[in-house]
């Protein structure tokens, strides 16, 4: 079964001093069974909040997740081998101190052998245009050069699903165009948030997410023309005009 299917899925927190759960994601079901699915809206809408069910990061108060057949609660283990997280902020997920390091540690499950590592990680490292850099501190590389090492640590492994939290955010345009062809190329199912709308027009299909509702779920073209429009509607309580505060 491959897809990934979210059952009358709902995400409540309680918040320090309130006595009601604050609903981060309102009742909802999906079934995703496209190579490339995108997820846009404003900060703080959910997107964040749906990508992390489906790796177990974030349970449901309500409903279920399955990837591929597997529960993201009871089965968390085996969806957590099968799926790849690139986070927003590469620093929250490279705990080596260099690049090569990092890429290794994520192979030496899969890999025993020291030397047989050693070469998947220089093979990794130069799909990505990174090998020059392998030695070097991930402290004093760009912000982008770490997003596209935490991506290649992710991808040594080879998930069946790649989920991307906002990847672009860190990237020049030479590093998000190399991003943006890297990701066309994976054979595996990605599902990637994004404010990058010429990459969310790059996807199968799309989702907007706006104050924890899915609001549009359809093509790409589509989706980006209805989050412009929200984008464009007036914030709750603006008047035109207005300009004192």
């Amino acid at each position: 079964m491959n897809s990934i299917s979210f059952s009358r899925v709902s995400v409540r927190v309680t918040v320090d001093g309130s006595d009601t759960p604050k609903t981060l994601l309102h009742d909802f079901s999906l079934n995703l069974t496209e190579r490339r699915i995108g997820v846009i809206g404003a900060n703080g809408s959910g997107k964040s909040t749906l990508l992390r069910l489906i790796n177990g990061l974030v349970e449901p108060s309500e409903g279920s997740v399955a990837v591929h057949g597997d529960n993201t609660v009871a089965d968390v283990r085996r969806v957590r081998g099968n799926v790849g997280f690139v986070f927003t902020d590469p620093l929250s997920q490279l705990v080596m101190p260099t690049g090569r390091e990092d890429v290794e540690l994520s192979l030496r499950r899969s890999i025993r052998n020291s030397k047989e590592r050693a070469a998947r990680a220089e093979v990794v490292l130069d799909r990505f245009g990174l090998l020059h850099l392998a030695d070097q501190s991930i402290y004093e590389l760009s912000g982008g050069e770490r997003q596209l090492l935490a991506l290649a640590a992710v991808l040594a492994v080879e998930p069946a699903v790649l989920v991307l939290d906002e990847p672009s955010t860190l990237l020049d345009l030479r590093n998000r165009e190399l991003l943006r062809r890297t990701v066309a190329g994976l054979g595996q199912q990605v599902i990637m948030s994004t404010h990058d709308l010429d990459l969310a027009l790059d996807m199968d299909r799309v989702l907007v997410v706006e104050a924890g509702r899915i609001v549009f779920d359809g093509d790409a073209a589509g989706g980006v023309a209805r989050y412009r429009e929200l984008c464009a509607a007036p914030l709750p309580g603006a008047r035109l005009g207005d300009v004192s505060k």
